[in-house]
């Protein structure tokens, strides 16, 4: 008698409700080093029961410590950007869960293959932007060429700088915008965000100052009702970050509603990201 066939584990995308709980409870297995990282970043696979996907594991002994973040707290923050995400109800960050790993906590983030050929920033002749188009800034190129440097006029963007705003982003480059081939769109590293201290430093400028779309006063209004501190926000962020970050999260929120703009760049802190992608 033949033994019964082995049926293959089913792959888990993005958009699949059981993404977490696979990231969460699943068997994780090295497979590479992301080389290009600035932290400690694997490859891995992980796995559980009939279910598998790829995924990226940073283990917070592999975090490099920053004069302005604590030590060995970036992947409780990448954790939290994604419950802030969720609760948008936009799922901008791909499934992320902080979890015991083959080298000790870390952050665990389901892998998203990007659809090629997607352009979302151009270096431009001229000083103003082409339609579609949203103006960042300035940029020298080399020779002493200055380029204007722009991103798409594209709704994925603008709710990603709003979600950008609400966690304080530090550091939005260009690389960690990931647009897939059903048309979605994820950001991914938001090690350092939560500051207490405003730190907003991003790439997603070109709508600055103007008023935020009903859609994102929506969002906010709902965030906002989630992070009072009975909240479902607040509790999911509580094992995450500290209380007096979870408090300034909540004031970023009740000032963009006050002002119903996106945010402008301050002078306190350089407002673009180096180098930008």
């Amino acid at each position: 008698m033949s033994a019964p066939e082995r049926i293959p584990p089913r792959s888990v995308t993005a958009t699949d409700p059981a993404a977490a709980e696979l990231l969460a409870r699943g068997e994780l297995t090295v497979r590479g080093r992301i080389r290009e990282a600035s932290n400690a970043a694997l490859y891995c696979t992980v796995t559980h029961e009939d279910r598998e996907a790829a995924c990226v594991y940073k283990p917070v002994a592999g975090e490099r410590p920053l004069w302005d973040f604590p030590d060995g707290t970036l992947a409780g923050r990448e954790a939290a950007a994604y419950e802030v995400s969720r609760a948008t109800g936009w799922d901008l960050v791909p499934p992320t869960v902080l979890r015991d790993g083959p080298y000790g906590e870390g952050m665990c983030q389901l892998w998203i293959e990007t659809a090629p050929g997607a352009e979302l920033l151009a270096l431009v002749d001229g000083e103003e932007p082409e339609p579609g188009w949203k103006a960042i800034g300035f940029a020298e190129t080399g020779e002493g060429r200055t380029a204007l440097l722009v991103h798409a006029d594209d709704d994925r963007l603008r709710r990603l700088s709003v979600l950008d705003a609400v966690i304080n982003n530090a550091d939005r480059k260009g690389g960690h915008l990931l647009p897939t081939s059903d048309g979605r769109l994820y950001g991914i590293d938001h090690g350092v965000t939560f500051n207490t201290e405003n730190k907003l430093r991003t790439l997603l400028w070109g709508w600055a100052g103007e008023p935020l779309p009903e859609e994102a006063l929506d969002v906010l209004r709902c965030l906002r009702d989630a992070l009072t501190p009975a909240g479902p926000l607040t509790a999911a962020l509580t094992p995450l970050i500290t209380p007096a970050e979870i408090d300034a999260t909540r004031a970023r929120v009740d000032s963009l509603l006050a002002s119903g703009t996106h945010p402008e760049p301050g002078g306190d802190w350089p407002p673009i990201p180096w180098p930008p992608v």
